[in-house]
């Protein structure tokens, strides 16, 4: 069978890789510690679950409207007036099976053939494939380590050509923890404004940041950038809901409505009990949700020094999502190494702990550590991390 090139030319997932193998070694009796997990390690607060469970009961089993219930998208739209100050309409939103599907769908609505789209590096590792599916090609701008792994204005204008069609910006990033100002956001947004080009903002990890930095959303900025803006969000991380699979986008009337289109013939609906439970989400709170921010503050602020004293590794302290994404190039050639994804390789088949290498987020010199685990794992993860590094330094 010959499979369709849109799909053999994709790059297989490698976080998805790497916990596979890491379940593999679990599997055959091995004390592995994973940190390649991209959820909370806390279970669905119980009055979401109870909500889901209640609008079943309650006979709300059918089909929905494709783009969303107009309960949950008035939900959303009250929620963007409560935490941005921003005003959409209802056409002005959809919902739908995660936020993956909501890019998916939106850059199968938005690119013709060799469109291009600006990514920053280090990017979560499914833009580029997405772009690719939809005939797009993706264009990189590296995030400057020493930048925060943030790009410039500067650097943006220096890459758009009339093939531009869209640049992505996601803050707190995924897998950096990186955070945009109001004033880098206005900054990149000028450009945007000036050469045309749609903001595809993905805040999934809105509600997941640090210290006493605050999140902004560019369509806050000002009314010109909303309206050159599509918000993507939804509730995975914030309401630890990733298997749910609700997500959802704000922009553009005319977008949105090629999106709802397009996802009527794919999905027919978001699993319509999970649209209850999303509504929950964001109309009850228990305080279950700062408390998980809480917990991954907490050990974001007892792993890092770790972490980075161990020989050769250095590492920016990440200010939301529960990533942290050491550069760990220079333990590797101590460890005698040419590249860190056989240093990763050869970490998770000596002292069992997986974790992703840099290379599937387009940073080679890195790797992805999440901390959406147990203190204790972590810690013990650390320690058998500084060991391997001790033990083989050349």
């Amino acid at each position: 069978m010959k499979l369709a090139q849109r799909v053999s030319a994709l790059t297989p997932s490698s976080t998805l890789a790497i916990t596979a193998k890491a379940k593999e070694l679990k599997e055959q009796g091995h004390d592995v510690i994973g940190l390649g997990a991209g959820e909370p390690d806390f279970n669905t607060p119980q009055y979401i679950i109870d909500a889901a469970v209640r609008s079943m009961e309650e006979g709300h089993t059918k089909y929905t409207p494709s783009g969303g219930l107009p309960a949950l998208k008035n939900a959303i739209i009250d929620k963007f007036k409560s935490d941005q100050d921003l005003t959409y309409e209802a056409n002005e939103i959809i919902v739908g099976t995660g936020a993956k599907h909501i890019l998916y769908t939106l850059f199968q609505a938005l690119l013709d053939e060799n469109d291009e789209v600006i990514i920053p590096t280090p990017y979560w590792v499914s833009y580029p494939e997405q772009v690719k599916l939809a005939g797009g090609v993706p264009v990189y701008v590296e995030g400057l380590e020493s930048n925060e792994f943030k790009i410039t204005a500067e650097q943006l204008e220096a890459v758009l050509t009339e093939k531009t069609k869209a640049v992505i910006l996601n803050s707190p990033s995924n897998p950096t923890g990186s955070l945009y100002t109001k004033e880098e956001l206005k900054e990149l947004g000028d450009v945007c404004l000036k050469h045309d080009v749609l903001i595809v903002s993905d805040e999934i990890y809105e509600k997941l940041v640090y210290g006493d930095v605050i999140h902004t959303s560019i369509a806050e900025v000002s009314p010109e950038l909303k309206n050159q803006t599509v918000v993507v969000n939804g509730v995975s991380k914030s309401h630890s809901m990733t298997g749910w699979r609700i997500g959802y986008a704000a922009g553009p009337s005319e977008l949105i409505k090629a999106m709802t289109n397009l996802a009527s013939h794919s999905t027919s609906n978001p699993t319509t009990s999970a649209q209850y439970g999303a509504i929950a989400a964001y109309r009850e709170d228990d305080g279950s949700v700062e408390n998980m921010r809480v917990a991954f503050e907490d050990r974001l602020n007892k792993v890092y020094e770790k972490l980075i004293a161990i020989p050769g590794v250095s590492c920016v302290k990440p200010k939301g999502a529960f990533y942290l994404f050491p550069n760990v190039s220079e333990a590797a050639k101590l460890n005698g190494y040419d590249d860190v994804d056989s240093w990763v390789k050869d970490l998770l088949a000596e002292e069992k702990v997986a974790l992703v290498p840099g290379s599937g987020f387009g940073a080679p010199h890195n790797v992805r550590l999440s901390y959406a685990t147990s203190l204790d794992a972590l810690l013990s993860a650390l320690e058998r991390i500084e060991r391997f590094v001790r033990k083989k330094t050349k």
